[in-house]
């Protein structure tokens, strides 16, 4: 493994095109280029590889085709929801969201308090869990919608969404949950799990970037944002990426094929490089609930060292930490610092995320050179370095 073609444990940050999906994309980029809303035979085509997709994407997570709106992308998904339901109110009300989510969340209820929303932000345990009393509290009757994520990008950690959406609707309130990372990872049903909106991303699941869905339950509230065309049942006007729809249908369909054996096999990678890391580098933190959490998902945290330092020291390695630089100076993630950990931790963590095509071999050879990449960092700071 060179550090021109390291290895890649970053499958929470993006996937790679399935090579079944390229093959589904290919007849509409060479061949069936037709407008789905033409009225002659290649619209029509378009128009049936269009609704086959989302009859994919509903059977993955339980829905109606008639609920599945496509969209350019998750963050799109997701302010559609919020910013839909406030719309469909006259005069601003109250929402809620959990004090981890991504910003495709967090910026949209911002920009509805400046329009004079009330925005409720529930806290997390120290695992990532949201805090149910503080939910209760932070929900009363009159709320309009409840925004929590249905696993956390950092750490993985899966919420209690049922719980949420029975307490959301106790008050009157819709549930929408961005399940970007969940689904294709673990079983993601909407019924099951009692949501009113739910957002897909295509790049999450080995589609390609630029498609999502957003799942929304028939007759619920949510209204247009932009307008236009009659597309997508006029909350999603513009012509439709046809290639990108049949995409985004194609991936969902082999991660329900998939999904049982994919779910064990990530749990095992991702639990032998945790215990590989657990026996080479002593006091190193697991980061999360240590059971409720996605199969591939590991963020750690290195002990008295910072996280850039072990992964800039690993070249073989592609992986990710929590923290942000802003003007020459590393932040702390939120998410860790909501869970309560401290800066030292926080700044010493790394995301680890495994995937269909990660090997055993590969979390061996990781493991091995961030156990070197730790006690090198861990030297320097000893004479003296930084």
């Amino acid at each position: 493994m060179t550090t021109d073609d390291p290895i890649y444990l970053d499958f929470n940050a993006t996937t790679p095109i399935d090579a079944e999906v390229v093959e589904a994309i290919l007849p509409f980029l060479r061949t069936h280029f037709g407008n789905p809303s033409s009225g002659h035979v290649y619209g029509h085509r378009a128009r049936e590889a269009v609704e086959h997709a989302r009859a994919q994407v509903a059977t993955l997570i339980g829905a109606a085709p008639e609920e599945i709106i496509f969209t350019g992308s998750g963050t799109e998904a997701n302010n559609m929801a919020l910013r839909g339901a406030a719309c469909a109110h006259d005069r601003p009300g109250r929402m809620a969201c959990s004090a981890i989510e991504h910003p495709a969340v967090e910026k949209p209820c911002r920009f509805l308090g400046l329009q004079g929303w009330a925005i409720a932000t529930i806290p997390v345990d120290e695992t990532g869990i949201i805090d149910m009393q503080a939910a209760d509290a932070a929900i009363p009757r009159g709320t309009v919608m409840v925004s929590v994520m249905h696993s956390n990008n950092e750490v993985g950690t899966i919420q209690p969404i049922r719980e949420l959406a029975d307490l959301a609707h106790s008050r009157g309130a819709l549930m929408h949950t961005d399940a970007a990372q969940s689904v294709g990872k673990v079983k993601v049903d909407v019924n099951d799990l009692g949501v009113d909106a739910l957002t897909i991303v295509g790049h999450k699941l080995y589609a390609p970037k630029g498609v999502g869905a957003l799942y929304i339950r028939k007759g619920t509230a949510i209204a247009p944002t932009s307008f236009g065309g009659g597309q997508e049942g006029g909350m999603r006007p513009g012509t439709e990426s046809v290639a990108l729809i049949v995409a985004l249908g194609a991936a969902c369909e082999i991660a329900g094929r998939r999904l049982a054996e994919d779910e064990s096999r990530l749990r095992m990678l991702r639990d032998r490089l945790w215990s590989r890391l657990q026996a080479g580098v002593p006091g190193i933190l697991l980061n999360g609930h240590p059971e409720r959490r996605l199969p591939n998902t590991l963020s750690v945290s290195f002990p008295g060292v910072r996280g850039s330092a072990v992964l800039a020291a690993t070249p073989s390695i592609a992986a990710s930490t929590g923290s942000a630089c802003h003007e020459g100076e590393e932040a702390a993630s939120s998410v860790l610092g909501a869970m309560g950990c401290d800066r030292d931790r926080a700044l010493g963590a790394v995301r680890l995320s495994v995937g269909r095509t990660t090997t055993a071999e590969e979390v061996d050879s990781a493991a091995n050179d961030l156990v070197k990449a730790w006690q090198h960092a861990r030297a320097r700071i000893a004479n003296g370095g930084n």
